[in-house]
């Protein structure tokens, strides 16, 4: 068994997926859900046959597209259960909705049985922003370091810390750089560095707070500075704050605020997040959505997440053995087609879902409701089986050539081996 050692499939990940927003709050679960998790990986590892699979490149994204696409379904699916397993209980949620979204962003977090709960207005007058030091730029080819060990000190608001880094005889300016951009990143210290460059071949080192806001006792976020070394940290100039740290500052019903950081809570109720200035005079209406017009959101939410497992399919079904992916999705659709069309869902000529807000709205709030959320459970359950099925296994439905069946209720787990068949991406031919 070998590591990957192509990285086509990290920088195919890094750019499709793991530059996206941050994660859902539904990424994070209970241990008993990550038990029953691993059992599913066990159960499959014990029952799987033993596959000859030859992984390229092709086969490497298609797996990845589908952990991503399932992950993606099981967050939403959780999102419309969250007074159990009926899809109903969304139509009794509070959604929070802001008039200006580009702007302010909201989630509601309280109680959604609590009657009194007011709207109210967020006007943002700055954003949040974190402390970036951005150093000298320097000929990335040219070698203004002695060779030698050197040391610098950065002080936080909390800590103290020592960095060491070697410089080689032949190392250029560049590389003197990425060497301390590397040691920054793999601290775990609250920074981010980058090495940047310049239309006329120069780089510099740039490194960030991931904190954000200044507190009126504090001058800065993070200090570097060195006694032994400062030739080499003058030369460098990472010394230098180029944009210092910045509260926001917003108004809440008129009444002027500040906070450290651009996502707080409000009554504990709002979790506001504050993305832009908004214009003078026009501050943000914090409020709910309708009953309906939630459902309808929610079930489209859903049908999104549907119609990219969908593409997923189409994108690798020329590929030997790809298909089955896409015949399974199809599968629950046209399973499901006469009963979806009653509550607004229709399918279109690609096979993708679609739906008709309108027609949703008249019918979850008419006599055949409870037909209706019934016909929308099933579906939903359909979904997640599908996810569930897909995050744990995704090797399923890549081409492979079976060698050998294992023998039907005499097999053991064996938890300590890493599988393919749980998931994990390898090289390997049998």
């Amino acid at each position: 068994m070998a590591l990957i050692n192509n990285s086509n499939v990290y920088d195919y990940y890094l750019s499709t997926y793991a530059k996206q927003a941050g994660g859902s709050r539904y990424d994070t679960h209970k241990k008993s859900e990550l038990r029953g998790v691993y059992n599913r990986m066990v159960k499959t590892n014990k029952d799987a046959p033993l596959y000859k699979m030859n992984i390229d490149d092709d086969a490497l994204n298609f797996v990845i597209d589908l952990k991503e696409t399932a992950r993606n379904m099981q967050n939403v699916v959780s999102s419309l259960t969250s007074e159990g397993d009926d899809i109903e209980s969304v139509f009794y949620k509070k959604i929070a909705v802001s008039t200006n979204e580009d702007a302010v962003d909201v989630e509601y977090v309280g109680d959604d049985k609590n009657p009194d709960t007011p709207v109210f207005e967020v006007g943002v007058k700055a954003v949040a922003t974190p402390q970036v030091n951005t150093g000298n730029f320097l000929p990335a080819n040219g070698r203004d370091f002695e060779a030698g060990s050197y040391s610098f000190d950065l002080d936080t608001t909390s800590n103290s810390y020592e960095f060491q880094f070697n410089v080689n005889y032949d190392d250029s300016n560049y590389t003197v750089q990425r060497k301390i951009e590397r040691l920054i990143n793999t601290s775990n210290v609250g920074l981010k560095a980058e090495v940047i460059t310049n239309e006329r071949a120069q780089s510099a080192l740039q490194i960030t707070s991931k904190q954000t806001g200044l507190a009126d006792s504090e001058e800065y976020l993070f200090s570097i500075s060195s006694g032994t070394a400062w030739k080499e940290i003058k030369l460098l100039g990472i010394d230098q704050i180029s944009s210092p740290a910045e509260s926001s500052v917003f108004t809440l019903n008129g009444s002027e605020h500040s906070s450290l950081a651009n996502t707080f809570t409000i009554n504990q109720e709002f979790e506001i997040t504050i993305k832009d200035v908004t214009p003078d005079g026009e501050p943000a209406q914090i409020g709910f959505k309708a009953n309906t017009e939630a459902i309808a959101d929610s079930v489209d939410n859903l049908l999104t997440s549907f119609n990219g497992f969908l593409k997923v399919g189409q994108k690798y079904s020329s590929g030997k053995g790809n298909n089955q992916l896409l015949n399974e999705i199809n599968s629950i659709s046209k399973s499901y087609a006469s009963e979806l069309a009653k509550v607004g869902i229709l399918i279109n000529d690609d096979m993708s879902l679609a739906l008709d807000k309108e027609a949703m709205a008249g019918v979850v709030t008419g006599e055949a409701a409870k037909a209706a959320f019934k016909t929308l459970n099933k579906f939903k359950d359909a979904l997640s089986r599908e996810a569930d099925k897909t995050a744990v296994n995704p090797m399923n439905y890549v081409d492979k050539v079976a060698v050998e069946y294992k023998n039907p209720g005499k097999n053991f787990a064996a938890p300590y081996a890493s599988s393919t068949y749980s998931g994990l991406l390898i090289d390997q031919s049998l």
